[in-house]
């Protein structure tokens, strides 16, 4: 037998493991069993797909099954979702048609197929902000069908749990997509496992050295956490045992990926991250009403034991959060000292917990508040998607608002409920309730007071808009709104009345054209007058004429008076100059003429030796050597330096992926980078000397500035120095953290 027979019988027999661990899943599910339209779904993409390989060199079949496994067992769905898992990828790939899989399969799986094809092809396409017109396509076909949305996660993760396979550029562009988009997505569907695993998977690539130095530290504290967890869970243990709760408890540490962002939001060491695991109590109550008394129950039993934090309780039994989350959290005093959490649920709500939406059906019970929060979003969603942004970033940037948002439960003077995002304005609310009143409001009450439309509201706060015919949407009002909906009406309208102005504008312009007797297509006449008002484009102009901010008077109709002797006088110059152009604008050196271009594939190194630097370095996140760092590649090929975790570089991922490059710093770079470093400690007599002692005795720091305030005993300093790499700003730090007084020394962002 050949080699290749062999390896192929091999194949064969792994392809058929993993359909069958599938078949498997869908079985322990209690879902109604259809395994024969699965057998079918398989069959049918395994003989469509034959021959075809992944990146990674395996048969291309084994990535739909394994989609078709998350989306059975790690989203809970059934076998019209499992089938177009397993058929996700024919349509684009193969020469099947979406009639063919309806033919087949029927109508709701092609259906879904279809959707799911509307919205591949961009994950590693090439075109700029691909993404992000994808996303929208993805928004679009979910308000059809949600499970589109749970399969495309599916995909989103076993794309991402197989991403070793890509060139680093590739890698950063899906992790930084992931990270911007599919995150907060499953975050907004409730699919907290799985948006969990995401970032971590994205996190995992992005800072390779900061996740392994932090799950190590992780699993050398695990004796610690684990003696900690004992002496704390054993009292509550003993008295729910007492009381007879059917109940499980466990500790549950924090992903790699929040340990790491509030390490740098609060800019901490791991060591000073308290609250590493929280503990999740979750109970079988003995009558499904009795759910929500008994997670009240067990609180109280808890805070017999414990003593609570007043500002830490968060109720999200009574009113759940908008992606259906329900559970109670109280934050304690543990008997080490610590503050620990405990997320206090029930077993339908721990599924729903981990499963979002998909564990809703399980749970179907008429219509319930769990499925109408799921259609107010999609509502939401519809309404955005009518009035798209026209640019994909903004239309990003908007959805955006719309995904990671914490909730505030606000009035109407009726007394109903209305749910809107944390800091939303009296402004947002008016939309909210209806666009026209969002377009004609002037002010607010709220709880009876006159309030601004830029007034933030509160929890609990009665709301009642105030509106005036007369009044309309006002440019400033974009400042200070941050719901999705209203920044679309609100931008929609906006762009109508610029419309209309522009339109008047445009005919002063043709006018202006008529009288002075100048051609209507003469590019240059546009040229000249946009030049002469410093103004980019011509809706612009348009604009700002229908709007009297700008006149074609005289000093406009002089630009084209001796028309004659201006062409005499480029004729005139043409031989001096070779053409007239170049007049205007000098030759560049040859040197420069064509930049070189860059191989997106190899890693870049960032080279400087004093003479000749390779890169320019972002001002957004000022890198130094020993970030971790990614390359922009601009138009004229210059790469710009960006910090992986940059919030521009996220951007740039998410749409501009092509244009990235894997970036390294060279070793010998000369050029010495600002960096700021925040010191805070107890003020007393010589402090300050002795930071200023071991910052000189530091031969490769040089002070850019130093300023320190003090304030009831404690100071904070900011210092500015010059460094070479990120080594030194530790050792620095370190070394500072000696002194006694000192309680803490980190990196901040440059002032």
């Amino acid at each position: 037998m050949s080699e290749s027979n062999n390896i192929e019988i091999q194949e064969d027999k792994l392809i058929e493991q993993e359909f069958q661990a599938l078949l498997t899943d869908y079985l322990n599910s209690n879902h109604r069993k259809k395994v024969d339209i699965i057998e079918r779904a398989f069959r049918f993409a395994k003989e469509a797909h034959q021959g075809i390989r992944r990146r990674s060199g395996e048969p291309y079949i084994l990535h739909p099954i394994a989609v078709a496994r998350i989306v059975c067992q790690e989203i809970g769905l059934g076998s019209t979702s499992i089938c177009s898992a397993l058929l996700h990828d024919v349509v684009e790939d193969t020469e099947y048609t979406v009639k063919d899989i309806e033919n087949l399969f029927g109508k709701k799986i092609a259906m879904i197929v279809a959707g799911l094809t509307k919205i591949s092809g961009g994950i590693f396409g090439d075109q700029a902000s691909a993404q992000a017109e994808n996303f929208r396509k993805l928004l679009l076909t979910m308000s059809e069908d949600i499970r589109v949305i749970l399969i495309k996660m599916a995909d989103r993760l076993h794309n991402m749990r197989t991403l070793g396979s890509m060139a680093p550029s590739k890698q950063y562009k899906i992790a930084g997509e992931t990270l911007y988009i599919y995150a907060p997505l499953a975050h907004r569907l409730g699919l907290f496992a799985i948006k969990t695993e995401l970032e971590d998977l994205s996190f995992k690539y992005e800072h390779p050295d900061a996740y392994k130095e932090i799950n190590q530290k992780i699993a050398d504290s695990e004796v610690k956490r684990q003696a900690a967890y004992e002496d704390f869970s054993a009292p509550i243990t003993k008295k729910l045992h007492e009381m007879g709760v059917h109940f499980e408890m466990k500790a549950r540490v924090k992903s790699v990926y929040s340990i790491w962002n509030k390490m740098q939001t609060k800019n901490i060491p791991f060591e000073e991250v308290y609250d590493l695991f929280a503990v999740r109590i979750i109970f079988d109550p003995e009558r499904e009403e009795d759910e929500k008394k008994e997670c009240w129950n067990i609180y109280s039993i808890i805070t017999d034991i414990y003593k609570v934090h007043p500002e830490r309780i968060r109720d999200w039994v009574s009113r759940p959060k908008a992606n259906g989350y329900r559970a109670l959290h109280v934050t304690v005093m543990g008997p080490d000292g610590n503050w620990t959490e405990v997320q206090i649920r029930s077993r339908k709500m721990d599924e729903i917990a981990e499963r979002g939406f998909a564990a809703h059906w399980k749970y179907k019970v008429g219509n319930s508040d769990e499925e109408s929060e799921l259609d107010i979003w999609l509502k939401t969603i519809k309404e955005i998607l009518e009035n798209p942004e026209p640019n994909a970033l903004d239309f990003l940037d908007t959805i955006k608002l719309n995904l990671f948002a914490s909730e505030i439960f606000v009035f109407t003077p009726k007394g109903e409920l209305k749910t809107l995002p944390k800091d939303a304005t009296a402004l947002d609310f008016a939309f909210t309730l209806h666009t026209d009143m969002g377009y004609h409001c002037i002010a607010a009450k709220v709880n009876h007071k006159l309030v601004p439309l830029s007034q933030k509201l509160q929890s609990g706060d009665q709301v009642e808009i105030l509106t005036s015919k007369t009044q309309t949407p006002k440019e400033e009002w974009i400042h200070f709104i941050t719901t999705a909906k209203a920044k679309t009406r609100l931008q929609a309208a906006l762009r109508k009345d610029k419309k209309q102005i522009a339109a008047k504008g445009e005919n002063i312009f043709n006018n202006f054209l008529d009288e002075n007797g100048l051609k209507k297509n003469d590019l240059s006449v546009v040229d000249k007058i946009l030049n002469h008002f410093s103004i980019d484009k011509k809706e612009e102009l348009f604009y700002q004429l229908g709007n009297n901010s700008i006149s074609l008077d005289e000093s406009v109709k002089k630009l084209f008076k001796n028309k004659s002797h201006n062409v005499f006088m480029k004729y005139l110059k043409m031989p001096f100059g070779g053409n007239n152009k170049s007049v205007h604008t000098p030759m560049k050196p040859d040197s420069t003429a064509a930049p070189h271009k860059i191989d997106r594939k190899e890693t870049y190194i960032l080279r400087d030796n004093g003479k000749e630097k390779n890169y320019t370095i972002a001002p957004c996140c000022s890198p130094i050597p020993g970030d971790d760092v990614l390359g922009y590649v601009n138009e004229d090929e210059t790469v710009i330096v960006h910090k992986r975790s940059c919030p521009i570089a996220m951007k740039l991922k998410s749409s501009f992926g092509p244009r990235l490059v894997s970036a390294q710093w060279d070793e010998h770079i000369d050029e010495s980078f600002p960096a700021t470093i925040e010191i805070t400690g107890i003020d007393g007599v010589g402090v300050l000397n002795h930071i200023t002692k071991i910052i000189s005795e530091d031969l490769a720091i040089n002070i850019r500035n130093l300023s320190i305030e003090s304030n009831d005993g404690l100071f904070t300093g900011k210092l500015g120095i010059m460094v070479h790499a990120v080594q030194d700003i530790e050792k620095l730090c370190n070394n500072i953290k000696k002194v006694k007084e000192v309680k803490s020394a980190v990196r901040v962002k440059n002032a």
